[in-house]
């Protein structure tokens, strides 16, 4: 087991609780982690330190040893982002410390941190000036420290490579021989505390905004198999179980052979769980459970139980049909929630109308780490280990299941293989604590393939209808977009009808400089299990409005990107909710004074990505290229590809182009690998990503019913321009997804002529 990873546990600071750190949440109060209140110049001294033994624990986010060792916790998830080579290295960098010197470890479920909740690419763009002024409050301490031993002014000095040096003089003093004597120091108020410039965080931001190629940090300990993943944990005594879960949302158990599952060898228990009542939010589906010494020895008693089901309300879900339901909804009359001029008005007056209607179905999270959870209980007091993304919601629930307070539970994260939204839930964590709770041993929760696909929160299916009115020169005059959808908010009692924040992502903050703009939302009630997946809404909003422009261009006879650039209209920064034609606009939890609609950084990256594609020769070269364009999570993407003909007359994709725009940026690496893991996340959704559900039931099992995107299928290239910028960071792990579907399919137009409305392609592309 991972030392770094799960041996060395953070002790507990209850009174810290109710911080919030990112995304949404109210401004990080910097005295909760130990420094003064805003003109106080008083400090509590925290109990609560990052790493054991004594040394300097300024919050608790370090912890400085006095041999100089520096622990450093990283609060988000690691699911192959990069955030433990990220967060800490900032940490790092402005307090001045050796990375050499550098151990990092794994935070606990515990609102102390923050919010810990590893979604909405928020881990740098919510915490990059606060966790900076952390580590630049302890480095003002070790500064005055250093200065004094030294006998000099503070102002004299500085903290570099784990030393205060004094450059006047080239002396210098150890971190080490500072960290006892800093832990006796008040900690300065705000006023007293600078930040670095920019060019002094030296192994991060340079002056242009761009980071350096930092090392992957565990890639190491990936290569070599010492990664501590979730199925990796042992406890002792441990059991394993599999659960045969109700295949439709809302279904029951209405009988089982128990004497059949116990026949198999190594089955321990055989435990029905109990029903879960709507709304569901992370709640276990139920089912049965087979708990055994082994996975195998599960999986087998699972098989032999003969499950006999009642289906439930939902069993007449089909969504086949269920397209006709959503069609209907948005051939009438919805809820505006966008609504700039008379669009209704200006299309009836309209020279020319261009109407289009674009499916995107339900889309899976398929990460290859199947949801796994350990859970042990002891009396009133619980321990789970899991590769969540939400070890606080994991904390909540499994308090929720105990009847205990969360104080009572320790959440243990893992390495992720994977989330994209998935293991933000609690369910599999909930199903391993009451199991451990009434079998009173430690359990281990498996879910299988199958379990991940068939009882999956999946990506909501949506239909829009969109309709352009033009007048006598070809100029857009009116905007109707009608969207239909199950809403995440139905999973926690929601209405079934979208809401402005639904309509954030791809509607509500996209620039439009059209006179007359009407977008409504229209209603579609859920019969699955509803959640997030990576870039969530703005996958299908993305998709019909890049899909659109394409064709009002090829109506106009007109070039797609001149069109897009006319329909976004001039660069300028929105700041203003009225000139989106909206009463509110959530904008991922930033201000719009800090992060406004910012049309020319659209225009650029679009402009940028074209050139790179060489966009303008692509009809004399003979290529068929597809562009499309997004704004989401406060970055600006951009993605050209091009797509040839196979020798079998199927399609490929062959080459992609991504510009990026995310703002400051602090692992160039990292977000290279982030744009080009979301063309081929992308490519899976659009070529191949469709869930379909028969009398309830999820129809595709497993690897064999829904394909991914395989090395075959991959582009023989893909380059990613990352844009200098000094602007604030955006998000970077969701904004690559939602061009690639569109950017594809407008491709797909430009080599076939057919034209591309619904998802997946498969039947166009090779398999």
């Amino acid at each position: 087991m991972s030392d770094s990873l799960l041996s060395r546990r953070v002790p507990r600071r209850g009174f810290l609780l109710g911080l919030q750190l990112a995304l949404g949440s109210a401004v990080l109060p910097l005295e909760a982690f130990g420094a003064p209140a805003a003109g106080t110049g008083k400090v509590k001294k925290l109990k609560r330190v990052a790493g054991s033994g004594p040394g300097f624990s300024p919050n608790v986010f370090l912890h400085l040893a006095a041999d100089g060792t520096l622990t450093v916790v990283c609060h988000r998830s690691e699911m192959g982002q990069g955030v433990r080579s990220s967060l800490p290295v900032l940490l790092a960098d402005e307090l001045g410390a050796d990375r050499s010197r550098m151990h990092i470890v794994q935070a606990d479920g515990d609102a102390v941190y923050g919010d810990q909740n590893t979604d909405g690419s928020s881990s740098v763009r919510g915490h990059y000036d606060q966790l900076r002024t952390l580590a630049a409050t302890a480095r003002t301490v070790l500064v005055r420290v250093g200065a004094r031993q030294l006998g000099v002014k503070p102002s004299e000095c500085s903290a570099q490579d784990h030393e205060v040096r004094h450059p006047p003089s080239g002396r210098k003093v150890s971190f080490a021989s500072l960290a006892l004597l800093a832990e006796k120091e008040p900690l300065p108020p705000p006023e007293q505390v600078q930040l670095r410039p920019h060019a002094e965080l030296r192994h991060r931001i340079s002056a242009d905004g761009l980071g350096e190629h930092l090392p992957l940090h565990d890639g190491p300990a990936y290569v070599m198999g010492k990664a501590v993943f979730g199925a990796d944990v042992r406890r002792p005594g441990m059991l394993t179980a599999v659960i045969a879960r109700p295949p439709v949302v809302g279904g029951q158990v209405l009988g089982f052979d128990e004497a059949a599952a116990r026949q198999v060898r190594g089955v321990r228990h055989v435990v029905a769980l109990p029903q879960p009542k709507a709304p569901y939010v992370f709640q276990p589906w139920g089912g049965v459970a087979v708990v055994a010494d082994d996975t195998w020895a599960a999986q087998r008693g699972r098989e032999a139980l003969n499950v006999r089901w009642e289906a439930g309300p939902n069993q007449s879900y089909d969504s086949n049909r269920y397209r006709e339901t959503l069609l209907s909804s948005v051939r009438a009359p919805g809820k505006a929630l966008r609504k700039v001029g008379d669009a209704e008005a200006a299309l009836a007056k309209a020279a020319r109308r261009i109407e289009a209607e674009y499916y995107v179905p339900h889309l899976p999270h398929a990460p290859m780490e199947p949801a796994v959870a350990v859970a042990e209980v002891h009396g009133n007091r619980c321990e789970v280990w899991a590769p969540t993304q939400n070890p606080q919601a994991a904390r909540k629930e499994a308090a929720r299941v105990l009847g205990v307070p969360e104080e009572n539970v320790d959440v243990h994260v893992t390495f992720l293989g994977g989330g994209f939204g998935r293991k933000s839930k609690a369910d599999f964590v909930a199903e391993a604590v009451w199991l451990a709770r009434e079998l009173k041993v430690p359990v281990r929760v498996q879910w299988t393939r199958e379990d991940d696909l068939q009882h999956d929160y999946y990506n909501t299916v949506s239909q829009q209808r969109m309709v352009a009115g033009l007048d006598g020169n070809g100029k857009l005059l009116a905007w109707h977009q009608r969207s239909a959808f199950p809403p995440i908010g139905t999973v926690f009692g929601g209405e079934p009808r979208p809401s402005e924040g639904d309509f954030q992502q791809g509607v509500l903050d996209v620039a439009l400089d059209v006179p007359n703009v009407l977008c409504e939302a229209c209603e579609a009630p859920a019969h699955v299990r509803i959640g997030w997946l990576r870039s969530v809404y703005n996958i299908f909003h993305a998709f019909s409005t890049n899909c659109f422009i394409d064709e009002i261009a090829t109506a106009r006879g007109a070039d797609c990107r001149d069109v897009m650039l006319e329909v976004l209209g001039p660069a300028r920064k929105i700041t203003s909710t009225a000139e989106l034609g909206v009463e509110q606009l959530r904008n991922y939890g930033a201000s719009l004074d800090e992060h406004p609609v910012d049309v020319g950084r659209l225009r650029k990256v679009i402009e940028r990505v074209t050139e790179l594609s060489s966009w303008s020769t692509r009809a004399r070269d003979g290529r068929a290229l597809g562009l499309a364009a997004h704004r989401s999570f406060l970055s600006y993407v951009a993605v050209v590809v091009s797509v040839v003909q196979a020798p079998n007359g199927k399609l490929r994709v062959d080459e992609a182009w991504v510009a990026l725009d995310a703002g400051r940026i602090i692992n160039r690496d990292r977000v290279r690998a982030q744009m080009e893991g979301s063309v081929i996340f992308g490519m899976s959704l659009a070529l191949y990503g469709s869930m379909t559900m028969t009398a309830g039931v999820t129809d595709q099992k497993n690897f064999r019913d829904l394909r991914l995107v395989r090395m075959a299928d991959a582009p023989r290239a893909i380059h990613v321009d990352i844009q200098q910028s000094s602007e604030l960071s955006g998000g970077v792990g969701e904004p690559g997804v939602p061009p690639v579907a569109p950017a594809i399919a407008n491709a797909v137009f430009a080599r076939t002529g057919q034209r591309v409305r619904e998802l997946p392609l498969s039947t166009l592309f090779t398999v």
